[in-house]
């Protein structure tokens, strides 16, 4: 019996991993506002320097790795076709400039509330029908149940609060953004199931991808933020490129590669949930009651979905 994927990563561990970066996205959310606070930095600027920091970051862990595990790395790299590799890395840059960059419009247009749950609720939706069709992956009566729990866990935690106006032009935009998300993700599953996926490696030349495309719109929307506060923007923006995007972007990469798709898109929804937690911690907001159901059923949903990945795994063949 075995409980290792085919992309080499034990399932626990990958599960492990996807939790840590979902809980790390969500301190994104915090640190993206008082980057506001402190600058006129717009969204589009801020996710160009956090994936360019981000990039320089992982480039930097890659050489710096041992040199032993870096020679095994450079020898799969150069089994791998160029095509290959830079087809991986076009799509997923790609498609995480997409889920960037049209969830940041569809917020602007619509509002946080319905971005946030268009965008991450179609997420799982669409996952879990394209693991189906392309994949075979099926999520059984329990994964049904778990996804359907935390799409309400999230409607509940986003809406729960204050009224929300909801505009189709917002709403086309997160379904576009929910598009990027599962696009990226059902690519690096599939990748991770061929044995193919070297997590780290993805991410470096994702990242670089992703910066080019945000380049142009980026110097279009602002580049260099004017603040009165430089150290402080600083700081920010290096936490912002190192721990919810180098730090949880690697663990995710590494994670989808070994966990089912729609088990990943529920696990993530931790975003949220770690971005309401943080908000009544640190920002002041008030615990509500809707605040404390979703995130109470977002949380019983995911750990589902993870105990039954696990065990889902422990019954493989070795």
């Amino acid at each position: 019996m075995s409980n290792t994927a085919v992309s080499g990563l034990p399932i626990g561990r990958g599960l492990l991993y996807l939790i840590v970066a979902g809980a790390a996205w969500g301190t994104a959310g915090a640190a993206a506002s008082l980057v506001y606070r402190a600058s006129d930095m717009g969204p589009v600027a801020l996710s160009f320097w956090r994936c360019a920091i981000g990039f320089v970051l992982l480039l930097a862990v890659r050489l710096l790795r041992p040199s032993v595990r870096a020679h095994a790395h450079a020898q799969a790299a150069a089994a791998e076709p160029f095509r290959r590799k830079a087809l991986r890395a076009g799509a997923t840059g790609v498609g995480l400039a997409v889920f960037q960059t049209a969830y940041f419009a569809a917020v602007d247009v619509t509002g946080l509330a319905v971005g946030t749950v268009v965008t991450l609720g179609a997420g799982p939706v669409f996952i879990a029908l394209g693991a189906r069709l392309t994949l075979g992956e099926r999520l059984g009566r329990g994964g049904v149940a778990a996804v359907a729990g935390a799409l309400v866990g999230l409607a509940v935690l986003a809406l729960g609060g204050e009224g929300a106006t909801v505009r189709p032009w917002g709403v086309l935009l997160a379904l576009v953004s929910a598009a990027g998300y599962s696009v990226m993700t059902l690519l690096t599953r599939k990748w991770g199931r061929d044995g193919g996926a070297d997590a780290a490696s993805t991410s470096v030349r994702s990242f670089a991808v992703t910066s080019l495309c945000l380049l142009p719109f980026a110097l279009a929307e602002g580049l260099v933020p004017h603040t009165a506060e430089p150290v402080q923007l600083g700081w920010l923006l290096a936490y912002i490129a190192a721990v919810p995007t180098a730090l949880a972007y690697a663990l995710y990469f590494a994670g989808a590669a070994a966990v089912r798709s729609a088990t990943v898109s529920v696990i993530m929804l931790l975003e949220p949930v770690s971005a309401a937690v943080l908000a009544v911690v640190l920002l002041g907001e008030h615990l509500t009651a809707p605040t404390l159901a979703g995130t109470l059923l977002m949380l019983g949903s995911v750990t589902g979905l993870a105990v039954a990945e696990a065990r889902g795994a422990r019954r493989l063949p070795a």
